[in-house]
């Protein structure tokens, strides 16, 4: 049976969904400035009112939101409730605000990723420091390796996951039988993307197929492995499918993408606290990962709370 592992790290919460066979089928992480999250229900004030029935809101904690389907009458400077639908996306220079639709709920806070795994129904693990590593006994470090480099294999070939701000491209490449390597591709496009969390628009380059059956049966793989909802074109005489998915919130390569800095400086901060007593106190770090320490001195400030060890970080 599917177990949740969850983590309550410092500077971002993680989870990972691992079969029977330890296996991860999902995994997610929720950094401590991901703002906003899907279903919380906030006041804002109406910024500016721009084309096709949005408005730029602020919320009160100082966020900015774009607000969709705005309703008619509503003035620039007028008070209103929003509710978050889509969150902040990060991207490499810049970040997307999160989307809100204006509601008549009370405030209240959003479900964050502890709650979301509870919700599902399978049963949570709650792992500690001090325990076996249980989630990278599970693959942590290569998922997280995939997402960074998009570089994932499957028996016969492999893909390059691409995140662009348009679409996230998957490219499928290995050796003749091509119809053999697309079937396998479409199967380990689905468990990337539901692995990953991936959701928007999504192009899939696959192997030219000349023959309708087999790119019927390329097309039937990515339904047999992609849960509902979603919605996709057929495989083209190009080899290239669409796919088009909810995306409430950032994917994992997005998250990691978007600061690799600070997600590398989380990393670390996972690695210490994992340490037996007596480790080294002073680390040499990468420059961007010391920058993002340095940015943040309250996850050194909570490393030496869990540890009970004042660490010094160097930039390298």
């Amino acid at each position: 049976m599917a177990e949740w592992l969850y983590e309550a790290g410092i500077g971002e919460a993680r989870a990972a969904l691992v079969d029977a066979d330890g296996h991860i089928l999902i995994a997610a992480i929720e950094p401590d400035d991901a703002g906003p999250l899907v279903g919380a229900v906030h006041a804002a004030r109406l910024v500016e009112i721009l084309p096709g029935r949005t408005a730029r809101a602020a919320l009160a904690t100082g966020e900015e939101v774009l607000v969709a389907k705005l309703p008619h009458g509503l003035a620039q400077g007028r008070s209103v409730t929003v509710e978050i639908v889509r969150e902040a996306i990060p991207e490499p220079g810049r970040r997307k605000p999160p989307r809100a639709v204006v509601t008549d709920a009370a405030p209240a806070p959003g479900p964050d990723l502890a709650a979301r795994i509870a919700a599902t129904g399978h049963p949570v693990r709650t792992l500690r420091a001090h325990e076996a590593d249980r989630l990278e006994q599970a693959g942590w470090s290569e998922v997280l390796e995939e997402a960074m480099t998009g570089d994932i294999a499957f028996p016969g070939g492999a893909l390059i996951l691409s995140p662009t701000p348009a679409m996230t491209l998957f490219d499928i490449d290995g050796a003749p039988p091509l119809e053999a390597l697309a079937l396998a591709g479409a199967s380990a496009v689905a468990a990337a993307i539901v692995r990953h969390g991936i959701g928007g628009s999504i192009g899939i380059d696959f192997p030219t197929i000349e023959a309708k059956a087999p790119r019927h049966a390329v097309a039937a793989a990515i339904d047999a492995g992609l849960p509902q909802p979603f919605e996709r074109t057929a495989v083209n005489g190009f080899g290239f499918l669409q796919i088009v998915r909810p995306r409430p919130r950032a994917s994992l390569p997005e998250r990691l993408r978007g600061d690799p800095g600070a997600a590398a400086a989380r990393a670390l901060l996972r690695r210490i606290e994992r340490e037996p007593p007596g480790g080294p106190r002073h680390h040499r770090v990468p420059a961007p990962v010391a920058r993002a320490l340095a940015a943040r001195p309250d996850w050194l400030a909570e490393l030496a709370r869990r540890t009970g060890v004042d660490h010094r970080m160097e930039s390298a």
